[in-house]
């Protein structure tokens, strides 16, 4: 068994409330990810992006990383780790910066993104992301990468992710009680984008939304970059409760029939289909009518992306008062575990009265009939994350530069989106 850091490979590892995923990727020498290794848990000890079971929550991440490491035939021993949770907020800042010496160096970006990421943050809070968006010099604005350009003075538009202290200090302290250390914190919604957005979806306008058990991570895209990320706690175990207690059936059967023969469009559902459904305290099952079911799981569906649309609509208005691109011309992407539902994408259409697509993970080789799916978009993000990272930091000129790791790591991001 080889150790991971011989070959080159990146593990990615994603925590959901219903699900813990491990994934091991190969850098392959044309920068393409080669899936070698899948390992995926039942999640226990997890309630909405937060640890409220330590040990169980260990439990359910060593059985998904040994599954990696048997299929991979390697040794785990650091992962890109996924963050999710209400406690997530973002923040757009400006800096602004003289040019030393009359043309733009990496220097100067380095400096004026610096000079916008300063801003003081609430002492519970950490920065996870600090994501260049644009750049204007002197007149001229909207720029993407200023490096070479001649001018007086800079400004630069960032967006910072934050999320809360012991939030994330617990979900670490659970993968490190694996014995493995984690080398990228990343918010799942920027690693999900990673995996299943094009470049002209970002550029174009465009809205994630990744829905999971216990949240929905969102993360807004117009003019090639990041304008809002945020999660709802409110998701696909909403949709299982209320199957549950419609029809008096335990959750774990509840949650069987919703991905089996659950349906978010009743008029969709053929009227003679039946569904059989177990009953608690061992009485004998039922037999019901699909459109019955249906007729459970479209309200709650609707209503979920209903709180979708409203944030959207906030969005785009603060975006439009400040000057910026706002229309999503390339509509919305579903993805996560409850994007699997037969019938979401024309559900959701009517509800955002705009295109909707289901989100597969892109650009990816190997294992693909395992992760090419929608329950698999963040951890395969986080190994596109992990590779941009990855290699940035072997190319990198200065392996000590005085504005710390930090920018090398947004010189990459840089790279690979500019």
């Amino acid at each position: 068994m080889t150790k991971a850091a011989d070959k080159k490979l990146i593990v990615g590892l994603d925590i959901g409330t219903s699900k813990v995923c491990a994934l091991v990727g190969e850098v392959l020498p044309d920068g393409n990810v080669n899936v070698i290794g899948v390992g995926s848990s039942p999640s226990r000890g997890m309630d909405k992006g937060g640890v409220n079971d330590l040990e169980s929550v260990v439990k359910s991440v060593q059985r998904a990383v040994d599954q990696a490491e048997l299929m991979a035939d390697c040794q785990i021993g650091s992962v890109c780790l996924s963050l999710s949770g209400k406690h997530i907020s973002c923040q757009t800042e400006k800096g602004m910066v003289p040019i030393s010496d009359k043309e733009v160096t990496q220097d100067d970006v380095d400096n004026v993104i610096h000079t916008a990421k300063s801003v003081k943050i609430s002492d519970e809070q950490r920065t996870l992301h600090v994501i260049p968006q644009e750049f204007a010099i002197d007149y001229q604005e909207g720029i993407k990468n200023p490096v070479g350009l001649s001018g007086v003075r800079m400004e630069a538009s960032v967006h910072l992710i934050t999320c809360h202290n012991d939030m994330a200090r617990n979900i670490v302290k659970a993968v490190e009680r694996c014995g493995l250390s984690v080398d990228h914190l990343i918010f799942s919604g920027l690693a999900t984008s990673h995996a299943v957005l094009t470049p002209d979806e970002r550029e174009l306008g465009v809205c994630v939304v990744d829905i999971g058990g216990g949240t929905m991570d969102l993360a807004i895209w117009t003019g090639g970059a990041l304008r809002h990320a945020e999660v709802i706690p409110y998701a696909g175990n909403a949709v299982t409760s209320d199957i549950a207690y419609a029809f008096g059936t335990p959750p774990g059967d509840a949650e069987d029939i919703k991905v089996k023969y659950g349906c978010a469009l009743s008029e969709l559902v053929s009227k003679d289909a039946k569904v059989d459904v177990p009953s608690v305290g061992g009485r004998p099952s039922r037999s019901l009518q699909s459109q019955t079911l249906a007729e459970v799981i479209e309200p709650r569906y609707s209503e979920l992306l209903g709180l979708v649309n409203q944030k959207l609509l906030t969005v785009q208005d603060q975006l439009r008062e400040a000057g910026v691109k706002h229309h999503l011309a390339a509509g919305i992407v579903l993805t996560g575990g409850a994007a699997q539902m037969e019938g979401l994408t024309e559900c959701a259409e009517r509800v955002f009265r705009n295109q909707v697509r289901i989100g597969q993970p892109l650009d990816l080789s190997g294992l693909t009939d395992y992760v090419q799916s929608p329950p698999y978009a963040t951890a395969v993000g986080l190994l596109h994350y992990g590779k941009d990272s990855q290699s940035f930091d072997e190319n990198a000129q200065e392996p000590k530069r005085s504005v710390t790791g930090l920018f090398s790591r947004i010189g990459g991001w840089f790279e690979k989106n500019f």
